[in-house]
C-alpha cells in the first residue's frame, strides 16, 4: 500500500509543477510564492482547529498532535530549508523550460549520495558510482540541450538557482527521514500531520516579511537602487491555487505512506522522483517546449541512474 501511495504522489507533484509553471508565466515570484502557502496553511487550517478543540478527529489520519517548543524547533527549521529551496526554485522554475527543471530536479538522490560521500566520508558501490555517472552524463548533455535554446550551464544564474533549490531539497528530504524515524532509530519520532500543518503556516509567515521587503520602498531597494527581488506584475491565475491543493495532497500522501510499517525511504524518495515523467510532459504538450528529443534521451538517463542507486542501495 505504501508504494501505491508513493507513486500517488509522484503523480501529484507532477502536477504541482505544472501548475507552478503555469502561475509564474509573467507573474510576480515573490507573492505567487507567498500565495501558495497562504492557501496551504488554510487547507490545514480546519484539521489543527479540529484536533486542539474537538475531538471529531480523534484516531483518524488527519488528526495534529499537539507540542510545545521542544517539537515546533524541528518545524521551524524544516520551513526554512523547504522555503530557501521554494525561492530559488520558483525563480529557476518560471526562466527556464519545465523540460529542463524537471530532470535536474529529479537528480537530488545522487546529491544526497555525494553529499553523504563528501561529508561523511561513505563509500560508494559500483552500482551506485553507475547511478552517479549516469546522473551526471545526463546534466552535462541537457547543458548541451539548454545551448540550444539559448541557456549557458556555466553562465546562466537560473541554472545555478535550480541546483541550489535541488540540493536544498536534498536535505529537506534527508530531514524528513530524521523528523519521521523513531528515536530508538535515531530519529526524532514526531507525528507526520503536526510537521505538515504546522510546517505551512511558518512557511506563511517567513513569505510574509519576505513579501513586505519586496513591496515597500523602504525596503525593497538597497544600494544602487536596485529592487531586493526582481518581481515582475503580478496578475491572479486560478493555477495559483491548484499549485498549493496538489501540493498539499503529494505532501500528505508522501508522510502517510512513510509513516506505514515496511515504508522504505530510499524506495519512496526515487518514485517520487518519478514526478518528472508528467512535468516533462505537461511541457511537451501544454507548455509547446522545443528540443524534447534530445531532452526525453537525458531524461531517460536520469531514470536509468536512479534504478541502479536503487539496486546498489540493496
Amino acid at each position: 500500500m505504501w508504494l501505491i501511495l508513493a507513486f500517488l504522489s509522484a503523480a501529484l507533484l507532477g502536477f504541482y509543477d505544472s501548475f507552478k509553471k503555469k502561475s509564474l508565466q509573467g507573474n510576480a515570484v515573490i507573492t505567487v510564492l507567498f500565495l501558495n502557502t497562504l492557501f496551504s496553511s488554510l487547507i490545514f487550517l480546519p484539521f489543527i482547529v479540529l484536533s486542539y478543540s474537538t475531538h471529531q478527529l480523534d484516531g483518524s489520519i488527519f488528526y495534529v498532535t499537539q507540542g510545545g517548543w521542544e517539537v515546533h524547533k524541528y518545524i521551524i527549521l524544516k520551513s526554512f530549508i523547504v522555503l530557501s529551496s521554494w525561492i530559488f526554485g520558483y525563480f529557476a522554475m518560471k526562466h527556464l523550460p519545465l523540460t529542463i527543471v524537471g530532470p535536474i530536479n529529479a537528480t537530488r538522490p545522487v546529491m544526497v549520495l555525494v553529499g553523504a560521500l563528501l561529508v561523511f566520508g561513505e563509500r560508494l558501490n559500483g552500482w551506485q558510482w553507475v547511478g552517479v555517472g549516469l546522473a551526471v552524463a545526463s546534466f552535462l548533455l541537457l547543458s548541451r540541450s539548454g545551448k540550444k535554446e539559448g541557456i549557458d550551464f556555466k553562465h546562466n544564474v537560473w541554472i545555478v538557482f535550480l541546483v541550489l533549490a535541488a540540493m536544498l531539497g536534498a536535505v529537506s528530504g534527508l530531514y524528513d527521514k530524521y523528523l519521521m524515524a523513531s528515536p530508538s532509530a535515531g530519529g526524532v519520532g514526531l507525528d507526520r500531520m503536526i510537521v505538515q500543518s504546522w510546517y505551512n503556516f511558518y512557511q506563511m509567515g517567513m513569505m510574509g516579511v519576505v513579501l513586505l521587503i519586496a513591496i515597500f520602498k523602504p525596503f525593497a531597494r538597497f544600494r544602487g537602487g536596485k529592487p531586493l527581488f526582481p518581481q515582475s506584475k503580478f496578475h491572479w491565475d486560478w493555477a495559483i491555487i491548484l499549485i498549493s491543493v496538489f501540493l498539499s495532497a503529494a505532501d500528505f500522501v508522501y508522510f502517510y505512506s512513510l509513516s506505514m510499517p515496511g515504508a522504505m525511504i530510499s524506495i519512496v524518495s526515487m518514485v517520487r522522483r518519478g514526478s518528472v515523467i508528467v512535468s516533462f510532459m505537461s511541457g511537451a504538450i501544454f507548455f509547446h517546449e522545443k528540443n524534447l528529443k534530445a531532452k526525453a534521451f537525458d531524461l531517460l538517463l536520469v531514470l536509468l541512474g536512479m534504478v541502479f542507486l536503487y539496486i546498489g542501495s540493496h
